[in-house]
């Protein structure tokens, strides 16, 4: 399905190499390959070469900057800990672990500080650059570090970007902002740092918590006192296909947003939700993420003045997955989508041949998963029997009645 507002729109790519820097370890799935594959691909497609599309260079982000959503205490911290790759001294590993640090999932590394501060620099950018007017959408593939807390470092995530950029907003005068999390993994950070403001509806569609990290996540997870409703999750069951996202995506997100009325959107693209992915147990494919992004931007036109800030996240499959969702973004964003049959360039495929070490038969051929996307409209009922369908009216129950809006019916 094509969105009916797909013209182009001065839109903004927040890029540079320096995010490359963000690299854990040799081994670690977070590999920052998959930043620089989405970049050659998009290159070589020529998306950025659309005339209303501007890559910027995303700055890094001041101490005094990230402190308005991360206790000063745990961002002096994280410096140390950068420190203490550098130079062999420093906290001692309890300390560490104390704030999420010195773990499988969040090691120590020389440029741990400085390269996590560039991606919260390029979100916070981003968000300016939206509120101001200068562009309409932005997309910063490199952020969506979902699941960062105020004091604490979690999931291959330091600084939490998606809050950062949000709380921006928020003091440059936006009075309501919605944040929709389409990672497999529940986006339980941004969702804390907002869980008592009213003025912030955090959605998040993800597999069940009872399955997958980070465990957290559920329909009665609403927000805090004086802001119930606010936080909404629908925890969909482990193989959730292409039309069981699409479903739920479709019988949640759209009623709360014409609601909620923001001024604003955000949306976090992790998609880590593909098949293939090594880290998640959903069954989407990039057929169904890209049918999600134009959804985002149907949404942003409709219920948020066409205010639009993408964000990527989670994604481990960098080499026939990620690059691939990752384009779709930028180019529905700009209003310039890429056909789904789009053969991949030649020179591409060289490349991530060379990064990966597959030969060149095991890569995709083409921008899409050869997958037709169909769901069934919540329209056309609800069935009690369906796992799907009783995660999405327990949400539905939870929240819909905070908003003004009937469970069964809306």
């Amino acid at each position: 399905m094509q969105p009916t507002n797909m013209e182009p729109v001065p839109t903004a790519v927040m890029w540079d190499e320096s995010l490359l820097r963000y690299r854990f370890s040799e081994t670690h799935p977070m590999a920052p390959v998959r930043l620089e594959l989405t970049h050659a691909l998009a290159s070589h497609l020529g998306v950025f070469n659309a005339p209303t599309v501007t890559v910027l260079t995303p700055p890094m982000a001041s101490d005094e900057q990230l402190s308005a959503v991360h206790d000063a205490g745990y961002i002096q911290r994280v410096r140390e800990a950068s420190q203490l790759d550098a130079d062999g001294e420093g906290m001692s590993a309890e300390r560490l672990e104390e704030i999420g640090l010195g773990t499988d999932d969040c090691p120590v590394f020389s440029d741990l500080h400085s390269s996590s501060a560039r991606i919260a620099g390029g979100s916070l950018a981003a968000a300016e650059a939206l509120w101001s007017g200068d562009y309409q959408h932005v997309v910063n593939f490199a952020g969506g570090m979902h699941h960062a807390h105020r004091e604490k470092a979690s999931g291959f995530c330091i600084y939490n970007d998606a809050a950062l950029a949000i709380q921006r907003m928020l003091d440059l005068g936006a009075e309501r902002v919605a944040y929709v999390d389409l990672d497999a993994h529940h986006g339980d950070g941004v969702e804390s740092i907002f869980w008592d403001d009213p003025r912030v509806l955090t959605v998040s569609l993800h597999e069940t918590g009872v399955a997958l990290f980070p465990g957290t996540g559920f329909a009665n997870d609403i927000g805090g006192t004086g802001a119930e409703g606010s936080a909404v999750n629908v925890a969909l069951p482990a193989g959730s296909n292409d039309a069981a996202y699409l479903r739920a995506v479709h019988a949640v997100v759209p009623q709360l947003l014409r609601a909620f009325s923001p001024d604003v959107l955000v949306t976090q693209h992790g998609c880590d939700g593909h098949g293939r992915d090594p880290l998640a147990d959903l069954q989407l494919s990039v057929d169904g993420q890209r049918q999600l992004m134009l959804d985002a931007r149907d949404w942003a036109y409709d219920y948020a003045g066409d205010r639009w800030l993408a964000l990527g996240g989670g994604g481990y499959s960098p080499f026939d997955v990620v690059p691939r969702a990752w384009t779709h973004l930028i180019a529905i964003a700009a209003g310039h989508p890429v056909a789904r049959a789009e053969p991949l360039p030649d020179a591409w495929l060289a490349l991530a041949s060379q990064r990966s070490g597959m030969d060149l038969d095991e890569l995709p051929e083409t921008m899409h998963d050869a997958v037709d996307v169909w769901w069934r409209s919540w329209e056309v009922g609800f069935d009690p029997a369906d796992p799907t369908d009783q995660s999405v009216m327990a949400t539905r129950k939870a929240v819909f009645p905070l908003h003004g809006l009937d469970p069964w019916f809306d």
